[in-house]
């Protein structure tokens, strides 16, 4: 069924494959119920004969752009409110009782949400009968006058089917008549008033052009799908004490708790055909017997009230009716004794369950569990369809998952190719079920554009035609003339025929009558009458007697003759029986073998479609991986040739700031080393001044001359002081003090004059007087700016050094100035006033500079009491 409007396909559709065997789609029709009431609102209007249109309700015009949208869906068929249930069989169920009799399968299922008229299709109302009475009743109407007698045809419980002989069949049938009570109704019995109506068919339809020369038997089985488990409803169960029994709504009650019986399992024939083991099937000979085993089995079936139907049907319900036919022999009286010759075709009626939704009919507890298992098997069916439907549109070959349900598992044959198959959509108008019935309208949709394959024709038997009809001649014609005769034609009978034949080629005798004793002529005449007829006896018994002994001769002739050949064609017979069961040996073999081959091949087929896909998959991964490798190595060239370039340049910037920090760090270096070296020798100058040398004030001339011009340098940059090695003197016993005062010192007569207690005053520091002490103060005098002398105490502390000697470092200036407070301070001009920079270079010169050394003595030193410079400048 194609939806009225445009849909875009979800991939473009590709070419199909050309396939041999010819496809017919699956027929699927629309039935619209009446509504219940008249004032109840309809969501579905029948547009013609094939198209409905769905639109929503009122309380669901509104979509997301806020239009009022209707939906039109096309089918093979639309069948009205007011269409009765004839016109309904004709279009659909016709044609598949037809395929039925002409020995091909057939499938018709209802479809729909509950309450929508599924089961009233199917079964029919009293006074109005549905599709299975009068598929019953076309049916028998059809083959009854060829009916085989019952247990001519016995089915096997391998889904096949046996022929029987007459004796045979006679035993079982006066076995059934033994038994107390019989297992299948009588077609005498009276009709249960119950369905009677149901059946009362006054159409009379029947099958045109059925084949006269066959016997047929119908056998009806009967079976339930209840939570995905097959159950038998013809079943008959003893009756037992001990089991619990049944009540009221047809389900076993022990202690409240439901016990269902004994589920059936599906199989598989020879043929690839699903059925069900061990499932009842009853030969049944009339309309009204086939359908009281139906509604037997009817009263079983599990329905339940819920708030959308007072008998909803909790189970999906299968009527099977099986047809076996098989040709007369040649003489038209008993069934051709062979198993291959036999036809064995179904029509499967199948009353699905409605699929519901559990929050409008309310169901809890068993009834919630039914329903999920009834959508889940519905849901099945629906993906079961989406895959066949997306293999024969796009060419895939995706498995059908036909066995996630007993549903679908068991006509899984139907869809294969084994018969066609028809669906009846069931719709409710009303708008309570607008979104069901839109569900509904997408599955038919999708339904009908899934092709089965048409089943073939079934083979000619071979015989001649109207053998029947023309045996049953015969006979009639023979019992007319026997009806005529008189009587029944024997031997005796036929013997003196010829007699009398015979009698009439014999002359006439005279009359015989003696009116006179004197009379002497009519006896002479009688007696020569009486010769001529011997004669002519004797003549004829000698020509038989010739005509016989040649007839003997000859039929003697011909017997050995016959029997010479019969032996020949025996002989040439037993060879071509021994070359035809070699043959067939042969041929069974390698049809064996060709079935192998064949499953190898698909095997093989299936494996190297697989391996094909792999590989499309693996070249295009690779085709991606080495598209991508490119683009990383293109990247990691580009990368490499930036990071080359960076690399070059920070190198050559790094080389070039190298290169400078190096020339700047040595002409420090050699900075701070001159530095070092010109204070080494002013504190050397300082502490070996001559002793009896007094500093005398300058004179101006003095003040005037030019100082040494020395080279540039920058002044020592402050460092942090040298980590010392050397430990601290304990003083545990008190501070003591080296007083170092040069002799060249000139006395001042200031007040305040330095005064250290504990101190050892020596006039040059000497090994001895620095271990006994931990400060060291050294008295310096010098001239001051103005001509003054100026005192500087300069301090600091001794520490034991790691060679044995004493180290000194300084620590802090003290200054003692003696000022005229009504003199001129004198400044001292310099000769080159033009030449800042000498006075920067002199302040190396200072005492402080001087004395921010530290001085270590050691004994044997090259300059006396042994100076090493271990300071920095500050």
């Amino acid at each position: 069924m194609k939806s009225a409007r445009t849909k875009t396909p979800r991939r473009p559709a590709p070419k199909k494959p050309s396939n041999p065997c010819v496809k017919d789609p699956v027929g699927v029709y629309c039935r619209v119920r009446p509504l219940s009431r008249p004032d109840q609102e309809c969501c579905i209007e029948v547009i013609d004969e094939t198209t409905v249109q769905i639109h929503p309700p009122e309380g669901y015009r509104i979509f997301r752009n806020g239009e009022y949208r209707e939906t039109q869906y096309s089918f093979k068929e639309v069948f009205g409110a007011l269409v009765v249930q004839k016109q309904l069989f004709d279009v659909v169920a016709k044609p598949l009782v037809e395929d039925l009799i002409r020995g091909k399968n057939g499938l018709l299922f209802t479809y729909g949400v509950t309450g929508s008229g599924k089961t009233h299709t199917m079964t029919g109302s009293p006074g109005d009968g549905g599709l299975l009475p009068r598929c019953l009743d076309m049916i028998f109407n059809s083959i009854g006058p060829f009916q085989a007698k019952r247990f001519v045809f016995k089915l096997d419980d391998k889904n096949g089917v046996d022929v029987q002989c007459e004796v045979d069949a006679l035993l079982e049938r006066q076995k059934r008549d033994a038994m107390p009570i019989p297992k299948t109704p009588l077609g005498k019995r009276q009709i249960d008033p119950e369905f009677a109506d149901m059946i009362n068919v006054q159409d009379h339809c029947k099958v045109e052009d059925v084949d006269e020369d066959n016997v047929y038997s119908v056998f009806v089985s009967y079976i339930e799908i209840y939570n995905n488990y097959i159950y038998d409803l013809l079943e008959e169960a003893p009756f037992e004490p001990i089991k619990p029994k049944w009540n009221n709504c047809n389900t076993p009650v022990r202690n409240g708790d439901f016990i269902p019986p004994q589920s059936k399992i599906l199989r598989e024939d020879q043929n690839h055909n699903m059925y069900v083991t061990g499932c009842t099937e009853v030969e049944v000979k009339s309309t009204e017997e086939a359908f009281e085993v139906f509604w037997r089995g009817q009263k079983k079936r599990r329905i339940a009230n819920t708030q959308l139907n007072r008998e909803s049907s909790r189970s999906h319900s299968v009527f099977i009716i099986k047809l076996a036919q098989a040709p007369l022999d040649a003489d038209g009286d008993n069934v051709l004794q062979e198993k291959e010759q036999i036809t064995l075709s179904q029509l499967s009626l199948v009353d699905l369950a409605g699929s519901e939704r559990t929050n409008r009919t309310k169901a809890e507890g068993n009834r919630l569990r039914e329903a999920g298992n009834i959508n889940q098997s519905l849901m099945t069916l629906r993906t079961c369809i989406e895959v066949l439907r997306e293999n024969q549109m796009y060419g895939t070959n995706k498995m059908v998952p036909y066995r996630d349900s007993k549903l679908t598992h068991l006509f899984k044959n139907y869809f294969d190719g084994e018969g066609k198959v028809r669906m009846i959509v069931c719709v409710n108008p009303k708008a309570e079920d607008y979104e069901e019935s839109l569900q509904v309208m997408r599955f038919a949709e999708m339904t009908q554009e899934v092709e089965v394959a048409r089943p073939a024709d079934r083979p000619i038997c071979g015989l001649t035609p109207g053998r029947r009809f023309r045996n049953q001649a015969f006979r009639e014609e023979l019992q007319r003339k026997l009806e005529m005769r008189g009587g029944p034609i024997n031997e005796e009978t036929e013997e003196q025929a010829v007699s009398e034949l015979l009698l009439q080629n014999f002359p006439p005798l005279p009359s015989c009558e003696l009116l006179d004793i004197n009379d002497d002529q009519t006896l002479p005449k009688v007696i020569e009458v009486l010769e001529k007829r011997h004669k002519v006896r004797q003549m004829l018994s000698e020509e038989i007697a010739r005509t016989v002994h040649s007839f003997k001769t000859a039929l003697q002739e011909f017997h050995s003759s016959v029997a010479s050949k019969e032996n020949c064609i025996q002989a040439k017979l037993s060879e071509k029986e021994k070359t035809i069961s070699g043959q067939k040996m042969e041929l069974e073999r390698l049809e064996k073998k060709i079935k192998t081959l064949e499953y190898k091949i698909h095997i093989l087929e299936k494996t190297a479609t697989i391996y094909e896909e792999d590989k499309r998959n693996l070249q295009q991964e690779l085709e991606s991986k080495s598209q991508q490798l490119q683009r990383q190595a293109s990247d990691k060239r580009r990368m490499e040739a930036r990071l080359q370039g960076m690399v070059t340049e920070t190198s050559v910037k790094w080389e070039k700031e190298c290169e400078r920090r190096v020339a700047a760090k040595q002409l420090e270096m050699q900075n701070k080393l001159w530095v070092k070296d010109e204070k080494l020798k002013q504190l050397k100058a300082i502490v070996t001044e001559p002793k009896n040398e007094k500093p005398e004030r300058p004179s101006r001339v003095r003040d005037r001359e030019k100082p040494v011009q020395r080279s540039v340098s920058p002044p020592a940059a402050p460092s942090a002081p040298p980590v010392r090695l050397r430990h601290r003197r304990s003083r545990s016993a008190g501070e003591r003090w080296v007083d170092h005062k040069p002799p060249s010192n000139v006395p001042t007569e200031t007040v305040m004059q330095p005064q250290v207690p504990h101190a050892i005053t020596v006039a040059a520091a000497s090994e001895k007087a620095l271990a006994k002490c931990d400060k060291y103060m050294l008295t310096h005098q010098e001239l001051a700016s103005d001509g003054e002398i100026e005192t500087k105490l300069i301090k600091g502390d001794v520490f034991k050094t790691r060679g044995g000697g004493q180290a000194v470092q300084f620590t802090e200036i003290e200054t003692l100035k003696q000022e005229s407070p009504t003199g001129r301070k004198r400044r001292s001009s310099p000769s080159n006033p033009d030449q800042p920079e000498d006075a920067a270079d002199s302040e190396w010169t200072d005492v402080e500079t001087r004395c921010s050394v530290a001085v270590e003595m050691r004994a044997g030193s090259a300059l006396g009491p042994g100076y090493q410079h271990h300071a920095q400048p500050k």
